[in-house]
């Protein structure tokens, strides 16, 4: 698996080698094909709203101006964040899998750094929707106990996801615990 992964420079392990689970900055980057799959989710986001004001705009006269006015804005506000969002989340999105936890850091404005100990994990999925495996992207959730929910790792090659989750699994049942 590690193979697949590509690794930041500068990070420091030492904490999960030693078996220590601290939160510290995940290591790995998701697949590049996770850019093209963000912008393909935000150019349907925003181009839904731009459509339909810019048919109505042509279809009713009198509210011309008014429809395709907003019509505009949209499609400008979009294209910029097509362009630049998924860029900036490409930088800011990690997740890296130790033998102790689960590493994860996402977000954009509000970033949020999780770590899952192995010895909480629950159920660990993949899951793969239709522009996802157009990119053959996959992502993978990792259930604890926790009330924050699920780590999920989104935009990883569908085939290191089911390669990950293999060895969540097989790792989960190793360590001693009862996930509560």
């Amino acid at each position: 698996m590690r193979s697949h992964c590509k690794r930041t420079s500068g990070v420091n392990s030492v904490e999960a080698d030693r078996g220590k689970v601290r939160l510290r900055p995940p290591r790995n980057v998701l697949d590049q094909r996770v850019v093209g799959w963000w912008r393909l989710q935000g150019t349907l986001f925003w181009a839904s709203p731009v459509l339909v004001l810019a048919l109505l705009g042509l279809l009713i006269p009198p509210a011309r101006f008014w429809l395709l006015m907003p019509a505009a804005v949209f499609a400008v506000l979009g294209l910029v964040w097509v362009i630049a969002m998924p860029l900036w989340w490409f930088k800011v999105h990690r997740w890296e899998v130790t033998e102790t936890a689960v590493y994860t850091r996402s977000g954009f404005f509000w970033q949020e750094w999780r770590v899952a100990p192995m010895s909480r994990i629950q159920t660990v999925d993949t899951l793969r929707g239709p522009l996802q495996q157009l990119f053959k992207l996959a992502t993978v959730t990792v259930t604890t106990a926790s009330a924050r929910g699920a780590v999920k790792i989104r935009g990883l090659d569908h085939e290191l996801a089911a390669s990950l989750a293999e060895q969540l699994t097989e790792t989960t049942q190793a360590t001693p615990g009862d996930a509560t």
